[in-house]
């Protein structure tokens, strides 16, 4: 269990280096960003291996996030059992074994493994996100809470960046076959290549599980600084898990990450198939990788710049002017073709960075013995993630992969209004009616 010192005002920190469990937790974001972003690779790979529609490729992210809904609670009594250190060491032992479970799924051909092993990967990530998201948050001062989360979220964006380029060389076949393609060859040759492009999968996983066992073995190792919010460890029993959701800036919060989420995972899962259009990009599957990787560079590069910003700018403010001219690229992508509308929504990544944690911070701003419960529940909004691209593989199948993009721009326009009103807090810090 987590335990603090009486003395506490806000949080407890062995006053050991701070600054150096920063350091270690970080590489924790970098190898959940990593993982997470592969999965943009995944969808169009699995697309073609099993000739799937936009909808039913959809169901990579779908299983994935989905995962942060189901295991979001289960994840936080983890966490509240075992502690922040221990809780990262499970959640990095789980996602391993969901790594490992790619090669009988690639040995097997099945699809519905390939989307067991990503729930069991999700649900350690899950586990991750849950321990440390607001273990960052309270290693140190309220106030630079956001500025401190982005930093660290910017060697998540690290990790998204460098896995389109690892996912595009080692899993992206060169020269997919088409449908056409593939109905002009014998059972026995399609067999043979749709196995083969199954198995490209096995050993980059392997290797992967490999690295998170071993991360887990060095955080288990590691003395972590212990942390916890001073005032939840004797009240916090005292409340239900959806107290939090009282307080409106929690509530708007959750929404919040939940379009935040969705918007950044439809717009990443679609990039590759978008930009290999005729008309927008015309490029191959394996060019437009490095596009997705411009992409999320463009986050890593927001969160650096964003960590400094945040620390002289209202974090709501800031908010709302990075949703807005997201919003703006998106109208840009929308109405153009061409190398325009590539540059556009590849260019939405920079705004996109200081959205997820600056959302969170603020959405668990002065929350007292609520704040690990505001935390599950606004990780359980990460489902966006699971939802929003498999209802915008919906709009492509019907409306085409182009206009499809209106989505995330009403999702935009909601996190623009969050920054603007939403996130004030309004209500008292612990509600007077709470259950005792």
């Amino acid at each position: 269990m987590m335990h603090a010192s009486p003395s506490s005002t806000t949080a407890s920190v062995a006053r050991s280096t701070p600054k150096l469990a920063m350091a270690v937790v970080t590489t924790i974001f970098f190898m959940w960003g990593f993982l997470t972003c592969l999965n943009d690779i995944l969808v169009p790979h699995l697309k073609s291996v099993f000739t799937l529609n936009f909808t039913q490729a959809a169901l990579v992210q779908f299983t994935f996030f989905g995962a942060y809904f189901l295991m979001g609670l289960p994840a936080g009594r983890v966490v509240a059992a075992l502690g922040y250190k221990n809780g990262i060491v499970c959640g990095l032992a789980v996602a391993g074994v969901g790594a490992l479970l790619f090669w009988p799924a690639a040995a097997m051909h099945s699809y519905p493994l390939f989307l067991f092993a990503l729930f069991v990967l999700a649900t350690g990530i899950t586990v991750l996100q849950v321990a440390a998201n607001p273990y960052v948050a309270l290693l140190g001062p309220e106030k630079t809470a956001s500025s401190r989360l982005n930093l660290s979220q910017a060697f998540n964006s690290l990790g998204t960046a460098i896995a389109p380029l690892f996912g595009g060389l080692l899993i992206l076949a060169a020269d997919p076959k088409t449908p056409d393609q593939l109905s002009a060859m014998s059972q026995a040759e399609t067999l043979a290549y749709r196995t083969a492009e199954a198995n490209s999968v096995q050993m980059p996983y392997l290797g992967l599980g490999i690295a998170l066992f071993a991360l887990a073995v060095f955080i288990f190792a590691f003395r972590l600084p212990a942390i916890t919010e001073a005032d939840e460890k004797n009240d916090s029993h005292h409340y239900g898990i959806f107290e939090p959701l009282r307080h409106r800036h929690v509530l708007l919060g959750v929404l919040g990450l939940f379009f935040y989420v969705g918007a950044e995972v439809s717009i990443g899962s679609y990039l590759v198939n978008y930009l290999s259009m005729p008309d927008i990009g015309a490029m191959s599957e394996q060019t437009a990788t490095k596009y997705v990787s411009a992409y999320w560079t463009g986050a890593m590069v927001g969160r650096f710049v964003g960590s400094w910003l945040l620390l002289r700018v209202d974090a709501g403010k800031l908010l709302a002017v990075f949703a807005g001219i997201a919003s703006l690229l998106l109208l840009v992508t929308l109405a153009t073709s061409g190398m325009t509308a590539v540059y556009a929504v590849v260019a939405i990544g920079l705004f996109n960075s200081i959205m997820f944690p600056t959302i969170f911070t603020l959405g668990m701003a002065k929350l007292g013995p609520l704040t690990s419960k505001a935390s599950s529940l606004l990780i359980m909004a990460i489902v966006g993630g699971a939802v929003l691209p498999l209802l915008m593989g919906f709009l492509a199948d019907h409306i085409g992969l182009h206009h499809s993009f209106l989505l995330p721009l009403v999702c935009y326009l909601y996190i623009a209004y969050y920054g603007i009103s939403g996130s004030k807090v309004r209500e008292p810090v612990v509600a007077s009616t709470a259950k005792r």
